[in-house]
Protein backbone atom coordinates (compact mmCIF):
# COMPACT_ATOMS: atom_id res chain seq x y z
CA UNK A 1 0.00 0.00 0.00
CA UNK A 2 2.78 2.30 0.72
CA UNK A 3 5.07 1.63 -2.05
CA UNK A 4 3.56 3.64 -4.63
CA UNK A 5 4.00 7.34 -2.69
CA UNK A 6 7.43 6.44 -0.79
CA UNK A 7 9.42 8.66 -3.07
CA UNK A 8 6.24 11.34 -2.73
CA UNK A 9 6.52 11.02 1.01
CA UNK A 10 10.29 11.81 0.95
CA UNK A 11 9.60 14.56 -1.46
CA UNK A 12 7.27 16.49 0.78
CA UNK A 13 9.93 16.35 3.50
CA UNK A 14 11.59 19.62 1.75
CA UNK A 15 12.43 21.08 -1.11
CA UNK A 16 14.86 18.59 -2.45
CA UNK A 17 16.27 17.69 -5.92
CA UNK A 18 14.85 15.00 -7.84
CA UNK A 19 17.83 13.06 -8.06
CA UNK A 20 18.28 13.50 -4.04
CA UNK A 21 14.85 11.99 -3.59
CA UNK A 22 15.51 9.07 -6.30
CA UNK A 23 18.60 8.07 -4.39
CA UNK A 24 16.53 8.17 -1.52
CA UNK A 25 13.39 6.44 -2.37
CA UNK A 26 16.32 3.16 -3.72
CA UNK A 27 17.87 3.06 -0.24
CA UNK A 28 14.83 3.03 1.59
CA UNK A 29 13.15 0.82 -0.63
CA UNK A 30 15.96 -1.62 -0.41
CA UNK A 31 16.99 -1.37 3.83
CA UNK A 32 13.77 -3.48 4.18
CA UNK A 33 15.13 -5.72 2.13
CA UNK A 34 18.61 -5.88 3.48
CA UNK A 35 17.47 -6.56 7.06
CA UNK A 36 14.91 -9.15 6.16
CA UNK A 37 18.29 -10.93 4.54
CA UNK A 38 20.12 -10.95 7.73
CA UNK A 39 16.97 -11.95 10.09
CA UNK A 40 15.31 -14.59 8.45
CA UNK A 41 17.19 -17.05 8.94
CA UNK A 42 17.24 -16.74 12.69
CA UNK A 43 13.16 -16.20 12.71
CA UNK A 44 12.87 -19.79 10.97
CA UNK A 45 15.35 -20.85 13.96
CA UNK A 46 13.31 -19.14 16.46
CA UNK A 47 9.90 -20.40 15.15
CA UNK A 48 11.44 -24.18 14.74
CA UNK A 49 11.87 -23.71 18.47
CA UNK A 50 9.12 -21.66 20.04
CA UNK A 51 6.27 -21.71 17.47
CA UNK A 52 5.22 -19.98 14.22
CA UNK A 53 2.03 -18.62 15.45
CA UNK A 54 3.80 -16.55 18.66
CA UNK A 55 6.13 -15.02 15.74
CA UNK A 56 3.11 -14.30 13.47
CA UNK A 57 1.38 -12.40 15.80
CA UNK A 58 5.08 -10.61 16.92
CA UNK A 59 6.00 -10.12 13.18
CA UNK A 60 2.65 -8.23 12.76
CA UNK A 61 2.55 -5.66 15.72
CA UNK A 62 6.37 -4.83 14.63
CA UNK A 63 5.13 -4.04 11.56
CA UNK A 64 2.27 -2.08 12.64
CA UNK A 65 3.95 -0.02 15.08
CA UNK A 66 6.72 0.48 12.59
CA UNK A 67 4.53 1.49 9.64
CA UNK A 68 2.06 3.57 12.24
CA UNK A 69 5.44 5.71 13.16
CA UNK A 70 6.64 6.19 9.49
CA UNK A 71 3.43 8.68 9.89
CA UNK A 72 4.75 10.84 12.24
CA UNK A 73 8.61 10.98 10.45
CA UNK A 74 9.43 14.36 9.82
CA UNK A 75 12.66 13.63 7.87
CA UNK A 76 14.33 10.81 5.43
CA UNK A 77 16.76 9.46 7.82
CA UNK A 78 13.88 8.88 10.18
CA UNK A 79 11.90 6.65 7.64
CA UNK A 80 14.87 4.95 6.76
CA UNK A 81 15.08 3.88 10.60
CA UNK A 82 11.85 2.86 10.51
CA UNK A 83 11.96 0.89 7.48
CA UNK A 84 15.13 -0.92 8.40
CA UNK A 85 13.07 -2.07 11.87
CA UNK A 86 10.22 -2.72 9.55
CA UNK A 87 12.53 -5.02 7.41
CA UNK A 88 13.81 -6.99 10.91
CA UNK A 89 9.79 -7.77 11.35
CA UNK A 90 9.51 -8.50 7.88
CA UNK A 91 8.78 -12.58 7.89
CA UNK A 92 5.12 -12.71 8.44
CA UNK A 93 4.29 -13.84 5.12
CA UNK A 94 7.21 -16.92 5.06
CA UNK A 95 6.55 -17.80 8.33
CA UNK A 96 2.68 -18.40 7.24
CA UNK A 97 3.98 -20.63 5.01
CA UNK A 98 6.48 -22.18 7.07
CA UNK A 99 3.64 -22.67 9.65
CA UNK A 100 1.18 -23.44 7.23
CA UNK A 101 3.88 -26.31 5.03
CA UNK A 102 4.26 -27.72 8.63
CA UNK A 103 0.70 -28.26 9.56
CA UNK A 104 -0.35 -29.67 6.34
CA UNK A 105 0.13 -33.40 4.84
CA UNK A 106 3.16 -33.93 2.45
CA UNK A 107 0.55 -35.06 -0.23
CA UNK A 108 -1.35 -31.83 -0.46
CA UNK A 109 1.23 -29.11 0.43
CA UNK A 110 2.28 -27.88 -3.03
CA UNK A 111 -2.23 -26.99 -3.25
CA UNK A 112 -2.08 -25.79 0.16
CA UNK A 113 1.00 -23.34 -0.62
CA UNK A 114 -0.45 -22.19 -3.85
CA UNK A 115 -3.64 -21.54 -2.07
CA UNK A 116 -1.58 -19.25 0.46
CA UNK A 117 0.02 -17.70 -2.37
CA UNK A 118 -3.03 -16.31 -4.11
CA UNK A 119 -3.79 -14.50 -1.18
CA UNK A 120 -0.31 -13.03 -1.50
CA UNK A 121 -0.63 -11.98 -4.41
CA UNK A 122 -4.28 -10.86 -4.38
CA UNK A 123 -2.62 -8.24 -1.42
CA UNK A 124 0.10 -7.32 -3.86
CA UNK A 125 -2.49 -6.14 -6.34
CA UNK A 126 -4.80 -4.20 -4.65
CA UNK A 127 -2.35 -2.93 -1.98
CA UNK A 128 -0.91 -0.43 -4.32
CA UNK A 129 -3.96 0.59 -5.94
CA UNK A 130 -6.10 0.69 -2.59
CA UNK A 131 -3.00 2.52 -0.75
CA UNK A 132 -2.70 5.07 -3.73
CA UNK A 133 -6.36 5.97 -3.53
CA UNK A 134 -5.97 6.37 0.20
CA UNK A 135 -3.15 8.71 -0.12
CA UNK A 136 -4.69 11.17 -2.77
CA UNK A 137 -7.82 11.65 0.13
CA UNK A 138 -6.02 11.36 3.20
CA UNK A 139 -2.54 12.17 2.56
CA UNK A 140 0.33 10.16 3.36
CA UNK A 141 0.38 10.50 7.04
CA UNK A 142 -3.25 9.13 7.51
CA UNK A 143 -2.37 6.05 4.73
CA UNK A 144 0.35 5.09 7.23
CA UNK A 145 -1.68 4.92 10.23
CA UNK A 146 -4.85 2.95 8.37
CA UNK A 147 -2.18 1.04 6.81
CA UNK A 148 -0.90 0.08 10.48
CA UNK A 149 -4.29 -0.75 11.83
CA UNK A 150 -4.76 -3.46 9.00
CA UNK A 151 -1.07 -5.35 10.17
CA UNK A 152 -2.20 -5.15 13.59
CA UNK A 153 -5.78 -6.61 12.69
CA UNK A 154 -3.61 -9.42 10.71
CA UNK A 155 -2.24 -9.93 14.22
CA UNK A 156 -5.53 -10.72 16.52
CA UNK A 157 -6.97 -12.68 13.15
CA UNK A 158 -3.97 -15.32 13.88
CA UNK A 159 -4.49 -14.92 17.77
CA UNK A 160 -7.70 -16.24 17.48
CA UNK A 161 -7.94 -17.86 14.18
CA UNK A 162 -5.11 -20.17 13.99
CA UNK A 163 -4.47 -23.20 16.12
CA UNK A 164 -0.78 -24.46 15.82
CA UNK A 165 -0.08 -27.97 16.63
CA UNK A 166 3.37 -28.55 18.39
CA UNK A 167 4.99 -31.17 18.31
CA UNK A 168 7.68 -32.77 20.85
CA UNK A 169 10.91 -33.36 20.48
CA UNK A 170 11.93 -36.71 20.26
CA UNK A 171 14.62 -38.75 18.92
CA UNK A 172 13.68 -39.67 15.21
CA UNK A 173 14.56 -37.62 12.41
CA UNK A 174 11.56 -35.84 11.76
CA UNK A 175 11.43 -33.94 15.29
CA UNK A 176 14.84 -34.39 17.08
CA UNK A 177 16.46 -30.71 17.14
CA UNK A 178 19.27 -30.29 15.20
CA UNK A 179 22.18 -27.07 15.78
CA UNK A 180 22.74 -24.46 13.02
CA UNK A 181 25.62 -26.68 11.73
CA UNK A 182 23.37 -29.82 11.05
CA UNK A 183 21.02 -27.92 9.13
CA UNK A 184 23.56 -26.38 6.50
CA UNK A 185 24.95 -29.81 6.78
CA UNK A 186 21.56 -31.59 5.46
CA UNK A 187 21.00 -28.70 3.24
CA UNK A 188 24.64 -28.83 1.49
CA UNK A 189 24.00 -33.12 1.61
CA UNK A 190 21.11 -33.15 -0.33
CA UNK A 191 22.23 -31.05 -4.19
CA UNK A 192 18.41 -31.02 -4.89
CA UNK A 193 17.65 -29.21 -2.02
CA UNK A 194 20.97 -26.87 -2.53
CA UNK A 195 19.98 -25.81 -5.99
CA UNK A 196 16.63 -25.33 -5.40
CA UNK A 197 17.20 -22.63 -3.17
CA UNK A 198 20.08 -21.04 -5.20
CA UNK A 199 17.22 -20.85 -8.03
CA UNK A 200 15.25 -19.19 -5.21
CA UNK A 201 17.49 -15.75 -5.57
CA UNK A 202 18.43 -16.62 -9.16
CA UNK A 203 14.30 -16.21 -10.28
CA UNK A 204 14.19 -13.30 -7.83
CA UNK A 205 17.07 -11.58 -10.00
CA UNK A 206 16.18 -12.31 -13.19
CA UNK A 207 11.83 -11.10 -12.06
CA UNK A 208 12.98 -8.18 -10.00
CA UNK A 209 15.94 -6.88 -12.65
CA UNK A 210 12.61 -5.58 -14.89
CA UNK A 211 10.72 -4.29 -12.30
CA UNK A 212 12.50 -0.78 -11.70
CA UNK A 213 12.49 0.07 -15.78
CA UNK A 214 9.41 -1.28 -16.74
CA UNK A 215 7.61 1.83 -16.73
CA UNK A 216 10.10 3.65 -18.66
CA UNK A 217 9.94 0.55 -20.82
CA UNK A 218 6.24 1.17 -21.05
CA UNK A 219 6.76 5.02 -22.03
CA UNK A 220 9.30 4.03 -25.16
CA UNK A 221 6.64 1.91 -26.34
CA UNK A 222 3.50 3.59 -26.08
CA UNK A 223 4.45 7.60 -25.33
CA UNK A 224 4.03 9.38 -22.01
CA UNK A 225 0.05 9.55 -22.62
CA UNK A 226 -1.66 7.87 -19.16
CA UNK A 227 1.86 6.35 -18.38
CA UNK A 228 1.07 5.74 -14.77
CA UNK A 229 -2.06 4.01 -15.42
CA UNK A 230 -0.44 1.55 -18.60
CA UNK A 231 2.57 0.87 -16.58
CA UNK A 232 -0.06 -0.08 -13.44
CA UNK A 233 -1.49 -2.41 -15.89
CA UNK A 234 1.70 -3.87 -17.01
CA UNK A 235 2.88 -4.07 -13.59
CA UNK A 236 -0.76 -6.31 -12.68
CA UNK A 237 -0.87 -8.52 -15.33
CA UNK A 238 1.70 -10.68 -13.91
CA UNK A 239 0.06 -11.12 -10.93
CA UNK A 240 -3.28 -11.62 -12.66
CA UNK A 241 -1.61 -14.75 -14.94
CA UNK A 242 0.15 -15.39 -11.12
CA UNK A 243 -3.12 -15.93 -9.14
CA UNK A 244 -4.97 -17.75 -12.05
CA UNK A 245 -2.54 -20.77 -12.04
CA UNK A 246 -0.61 -20.71 -8.13
CA UNK A 247 -3.06 -23.34 -7.08
CA UNK A 248 -3.20 -25.11 -10.29
CA UNK A 249 0.79 -25.73 -10.51
CA UNK A 250 0.96 -26.90 -6.69
CA UNK A 251 -1.69 -29.28 -7.09
CA UNK A 252 -0.34 -30.63 -10.22
CA UNK A 253 2.95 -31.08 -8.35
CA UNK A 254 1.46 -32.74 -5.57
CA UNK A 255 0.08 -35.41 -8.23
CA UNK A 256 3.22 -35.66 -10.44
CA UNK A 257 6.37 -34.27 -8.65
CA UNK A 258 7.56 -30.84 -7.70
CA UNK A 259 10.97 -30.93 -9.67
CA UNK A 260 9.53 -31.93 -12.73
CA UNK A 261 7.04 -28.66 -12.62
CA UNK A 262 9.68 -26.55 -11.42
CA UNK A 263 12.03 -26.89 -14.34
CA UNK A 264 9.12 -27.14 -16.69
CA UNK A 265 8.05 -23.75 -15.07
CA UNK A 266 11.47 -22.08 -15.05
CA UNK A 267 11.77 -23.03 -19.26
CA UNK A 268 8.33 -22.03 -19.48
CA UNK A 269 9.24 -18.26 -17.77
CA UNK A 270 12.32 -17.89 -19.81
CA UNK A 271 10.79 -18.62 -23.41
CA UNK A 272 7.47 -16.58 -22.67
CA UNK A 273 9.58 -13.69 -21.59
CA UNK A 274 12.12 -13.08 -24.82
CA UNK A 275 9.43 -11.61 -27.24
CA UNK A 276 9.17 -8.76 -24.34
CA UNK A 277 12.88 -7.39 -26.28
CA UNK A 278 10.67 -7.07 -29.41
CA UNK A 279 7.11 -6.16 -28.86
CA UNK A 280 6.27 -2.68 -30.02
CA UNK A 281 2.77 -2.06 -27.90
CA UNK A 282 1.81 -2.06 -24.71
CA UNK A 283 -1.01 -5.10 -25.46
CA UNK A 284 2.19 -7.61 -26.82
CA UNK A 285 4.20 -5.76 -23.60
CA UNK A 286 0.80 -6.98 -21.06
CA UNK A 287 0.02 -10.14 -22.42
CA UNK A 288 4.19 -11.52 -22.31
CA UNK A 289 3.46 -10.42 -18.64
CA UNK A 290 0.78 -12.25 -18.10
CA UNK A 291 2.40 -15.21 -19.78
CA UNK A 292 5.29 -14.57 -16.86
CA UNK A 293 3.01 -14.63 -14.47
CA UNK A 294 1.26 -17.83 -15.13
CA UNK A 295 4.47 -19.35 -15.52
CA UNK A 296 6.21 -17.83 -12.38
CA UNK A 297 2.91 -18.46 -10.45
CA UNK A 298 3.71 -22.41 -9.47
CA UNK A 299 7.28 -21.43 -8.89
CA UNK A 300 6.73 -20.55 -5.10
CA UNK A 301 4.55 -22.81 -3.84
CA UNK A 302 6.39 -25.93 -5.56
CA UNK A 303 9.56 -24.59 -3.90
CA UNK A 304 8.56 -24.40 -0.35
CA UNK A 305 6.03 -27.96 -0.81
CA UNK A 306 9.84 -29.39 -2.27
CA UNK A 307 11.49 -28.36 1.11
CA UNK A 308 8.44 -29.57 3.22
CA UNK A 309 9.24 -32.94 1.91
CA UNK A 310 13.09 -33.12 2.19
CA UNK A 311 13.84 -31.24 5.91
CA UNK A 312 12.89 -32.74 8.61
CA UNK A 313 9.41 -31.19 10.07
CA UNK A 314 11.81 -29.57 13.25
CA UNK A 315 14.37 -27.71 11.13
CA UNK A 316 12.20 -27.08 8.04
CA UNK A 317 11.47 -23.36 9.53
CA UNK A 318 15.07 -22.37 9.38
CA UNK A 319 15.74 -24.13 6.19
CA UNK A 320 12.92 -21.99 4.56
CA UNK A 321 14.35 -18.90 6.92
CA UNK A 322 17.80 -19.32 4.22
CA UNK A 323 15.37 -19.80 1.32
CA UNK A 324 13.84 -16.36 2.30
CA UNK A 325 17.48 -14.59 2.57
CA UNK A 326 18.25 -16.04 -0.67
CA UNK A 327 14.65 -14.81 -2.30
CA UNK A 328 15.60 -11.76 -0.40
CA UNK A 329 18.91 -11.49 -1.60
CA UNK A 330 17.56 -11.46 -5.04
CA UNK A 331 15.24 -8.83 -4.74
CA UNK A 332 18.20 -6.70 -3.66
CA UNK A 333 20.60 -7.37 -6.81
CA UNK A 334 17.92 -7.69 -9.52
CA UNK A 335 16.81 -4.11 -9.88
CA UNK A 336 20.55 -2.90 -9.15
CA UNK A 337 21.61 -5.44 -12.22
CA UNK A 338 18.64 -3.84 -14.27
CA UNK A 339 19.03 -0.59 -14.07
CA UNK A 340 22.99 -1.40 -14.99
CA UNK A 341 22.13 -3.39 -17.55
CA UNK A 342 19.24 -0.96 -18.96
CA UNK A 343 21.81 2.07 -18.74
CA UNK A 344 24.66 0.32 -20.50
CA UNK A 345 22.78 -1.55 -23.35
CA UNK A 346 19.22 -0.50 -23.54
CA UNK A 347 16.16 -1.82 -21.83
CA UNK A 348 15.21 -4.54 -24.35
CA UNK A 349 18.80 -6.25 -23.54
CA UNK A 350 17.30 -6.94 -19.61
CA UNK A 351 14.54 -8.95 -21.17
CA UNK A 352 16.91 -10.91 -22.71
CA UNK A 353 19.33 -11.04 -19.92
CA UNK A 354 16.03 -11.76 -17.73
CA UNK A 355 15.15 -14.90 -20.26
CA UNK A 356 18.71 -16.47 -19.77
CA UNK A 357 18.59 -16.74 -16.60
CA UNK A 358 15.25 -18.23 -16.04
CA UNK A 359 16.66 -20.97 -18.58
CA UNK A 360 19.93 -21.23 -16.72
CA UNK A 361 18.37 -21.60 -13.74
CA UNK A 362 16.04 -24.71 -15.48
CA UNK A 363 18.95 -25.84 -17.32
CA UNK A 364 20.62 -26.04 -13.58
CA UNK A 365 17.64 -27.81 -11.79
CA UNK A 366 17.35 -30.59 -14.69
CA UNK A 367 20.85 -31.36 -14.40
CA UNK A 368 20.57 -31.73 -10.98
CA UNK A 369 17.33 -33.63 -10.85
CA UNK A 370 18.98 -35.75 -13.70
CA UNK A 371 21.84 -36.60 -11.91
CA UNK A 372 21.11 -37.37 -8.11
CA UNK A 373 17.70 -38.36 -8.52
CA UNK A 374 16.39 -39.29 -11.92
CA UNK A 375 19.72 -41.31 -12.73
CA UNK A 376 19.76 -42.98 -8.83
CA UNK A 377 15.82 -43.98 -9.38
CA UNK A 378 16.78 -45.71 -12.64
CA UNK A 379 20.10 -47.11 -11.36
CA UNK A 380 17.70 -48.54 -8.40
CA UNK A 381 14.83 -50.25 -10.44
CA UNK A 382 17.45 -51.80 -12.83
CA UNK A 383 18.89 -53.57 -9.77
CA UNK A 384 15.58 -54.53 -8.19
Amino acid sequence: MVIPFLSLYIGSFGNYSDVYVQNWAGWVFLVTFIAAFIFSPIWGRVGDKYGRKKLLIFFALGIGVSVFLMGFATNVWQLFILRLLMGVFTGFIPMSQALIATQTPKNVAGKVLGTLQTGSITGSLMGPLLGGALADIFGFSTTFKWVSITIILSALIVLFGVHERRFEYATDQEHKAYTRKEVLMHIVKHPILLVVMLVSALVQIAHFSVQPILSLYVGEIHGTANIAFFSGIAFSAAGVGNLLMSRKWGKLGDQYGYIKFLIVLLFMAGIVYLPGAFVNSIWQLVIVRFLLGVSIGGIIPLRIAYIRHEAPLSMQGEVLGYNTSLRFLGNIIGPALGGLIAGFYGISTVFYFTSGLLILSGAFLLLAWYKHEYAGNKEHTLSS
